[in-house]
């Protein structure tokens, strides 16, 4: 049975009172996919399942594949993502799409609306903080996703321990926050003393920063692994794509908690 054979059994089991509307409707959630030629599936539907959009890996894909995967979503997204782009391959992109946008730090193009088509994101902020320099395009990567979602970020660079009266003299950016991201390579200590003094959760993303016995960020995953501060979730190394949707999450089931008990 074809996808439209599908939808149409569907429509018809609800118009005669066999299924109801949210049971279709849940069903619905698992079903649209649409093939780009013989590369690509996009899943339109999985803003339905989990709230956030499918977003475009760059690396190994051609800017031609990218740029037709983006034509074909830019009438079902709110937000057309690529990550891991970089600039040369943005200039054939754009040559091929021209209204996309790119932010060089995050290596992130996308594709927005003229009128944001974005539901209000939950309430809360989403503080992102960063050890070093070295350490901002894993961090802009997580805060553009965040604020492609929708979602309101504060930014706090370079602030690592080697330096601490840099973040202890902004600890209202911790006090603030409702999800913190803290990304840091080196030895990786950061994640566990912001969350030695925060009280929302705190996402640590190990990056790939550090000298020959940091192993291109191991060294930093394994430590925040390991930290002896509770309350800390850690996502793979350099990933702050995860970070951002993982934060969103947080933000998204608190809202939905909050409204089941009102």
């Amino acid at each position: 049975m074809t996808q439209p054979d599908v939808i149409q059994s569907l429509l018809q089991a609800v118009a005669q009172g066999q299924l109801s509307p949210d049971a279709a409707f849940d069903q619905l959630k698992y079903l649209h996919y649409e093939s780009v030629e013989d590369f690509a599936h996009i899943d339109h539907h999985r803003a339905l399942r989990t709230g956030f959009p499918e977003v475009i890996w760059g690396p190994g894909k051609t800017p031609e594949q990218i740029a037709q995967i983006m034509r074909v979503m830019r009438d079902r997204a709110d937000v057309v993502m690529a990550t891991r782009i970089e600039p040369q391959i943005y200039t054939q992109i754009k040559g091929k799409v021209p209204e996309v946008r790119y932010y060089p730090d995050a290596r992130i193009c996308a594709l927005t609306p003229e009128r944001s088509r974005i539901h209000p994101p939950p309430p809360g902020l989403i503080g992102i903080l960063t050890a070093g320099t070295a350490d901002l395009p894993v961090a802009e990567e997580a805060a553009v996703t965040a604020e492609l979602c929708g979602f309101q970020i504060n930014r706090l660079w370079d602030v690592g321990v080697s330096g601490i009266h840099r973040l202890l003299s902004n600890r209202r950016v911790i006090a603030d926050a409702d999800v913190l991201i803290v990304v840091a390579g080196m030895e990786g200590a950061l994640p566990s003393v912001v969350a030695g003094l925060a009280d929302c959760p705190v996402i640590a993303v190990p990056t790939s920063v550090g000298y020959g016995a940091s192993f291109n960020g191991l060294a930093a995953l394994l430590s925040m692994l390991n930290s002896c501060a509770a309350g800390v979730g850690v996502v793979n190394i350099d990933n702050g794509f995860g970070a951002a949707i993982l934060a969103g999450q947080i933000l998204r089931s608190v809202d939905r908690l909050m409204r089941r008990c009102q």
